[in-house]
């Protein structure tokens, strides 16, 4: 692979990291026997979301736990439930909508801490395991649906939840759909393909559906592209738990930057943060921390309902 200028490679710091009173040390758990290799984890962090106010929040898979944390790196623990808690976006001011391996979509009211259905089934059939959702400019509601789908089992989904409520199945054969970001002007959206080790390229049509999808960043090693975001100049920037690295990649698929963890190589979601939305945050799973970033650009926003 050839580009005219090699990508600067620099390393990520440590923003925060759990306590130690909040790490369940030694537990096993049914999602780390089946996803880990059954190694004992004290959590495992996902799904970054900023609040007006400059809180970051954070799931934790493995335990069914949300946490905010806030500018200073402080956490708070704001509920734990039997639940998978994976990415997160606001649903409103006060409320957090969670794509839920194990239940579905929930919402959590951030205030109260009370956490309910929002979609757990569609058309009576449950779903393979849900992972991660961005919202467009109209209220639509964007997610993956990637289970245990893979290279051996291509059929992760991705679907789009209407303002109207309608329910659109938009692909049917993603080989471990995760994490998505729409393009600034809406007309494309960008899938992680975690076991295909690659990024989708998903054309939004006028009618309603999709066409011409194409692969438009690939990657290696053992664990492809996680989380996505976008900054403000239409570049892509990914996480890569397989390789340690995130990636700054521009409209042509061609990588402008990477930063490398100090931490372990389990690099899973990413949010824009700050004042000036110019820094990037980055789960590191494996050691409970957040890691961050100065990045070249401003976040692209990160839109709500209503």
């Amino acid at each position: 692979m050839f580009f005219k200028n090699a990508p600067e490679f620099t390393t990520a710091e440590v923003f925060t990291e759990m306590p130690a009173h909040l790490r369940r040390t030694g537990v096993r758990s049914e999602w780390a026997d089946v996803n880990r290799g059954g190694v004992a984890m004290d959590s495992f962090l996902e799904g970054p979301v900023f609040d007006p106010a400059g809180n970051l929040y954070v799931t934790d898979i493995i335990f069914g736990r949300v946490f905010r944390i806030d500018p200073k790196g402080a956490w708070t623990q704001i509920v734990e439930y039997d639940g998978e808690p994976n990415g997160m976006k606001f649903l409103s001011p006060t409320e957090l909508l969670i794509t839920d391996y194990k239940n579905g979509l929930m919402r959590l009211n951030v205030q109260t801490g009370q956490i309910m259905p929002y979609l757990i089934r569609r058309n009576t059939e449950g779903f393979k395991g849900l992972n991660d959702l961005t919202f467009d400019s109209r209220g639509n509601l964007y997610f993956t649906d990637q289970g245990q789908t893979g290279l051996h089992d291509p059929t992760g989904r991705v679907y789009r939840l209407r303002a109207s409520g309608q329910l659109d199945l938009l692909l049917g054969n993603v080989p471990s759909p995760n994490g998505l970001v729409l393009s600034p002007d809406e007309r494309v959206l960008y899938v992680g393909v975690t076991r295909g080790n690659c990024v989708w390229r998903v054309p939004l049509m006028p009618d309603g559906g999709v066409a011409k999808v194409g692969q438009f960043f690939t990657s290696y090693g053992p664990s492809g592209p996680d989380g996505l975001a976008m900054d403000e100049a239409g570049n892509l920037v990914i996480a890569n738990p397989g390789l340690g690295y995130v990636w700054l990649i521009n409209p042509r698929g061609e990588p402008i930057a990477v930063w490398s963890s100090p931490k372990s190589s389990a690099v899973t979601n990413i949010a824009f943060g700050g004042p000036d939305r110019q820094s990037l945050f980055c789960t590191e799973s494996e050691s409970g921390s957040i890691l961050t970033m100065r990045m070249p650009y401003p976040g692209a926003a990160v839109h709500q309902p209503g």
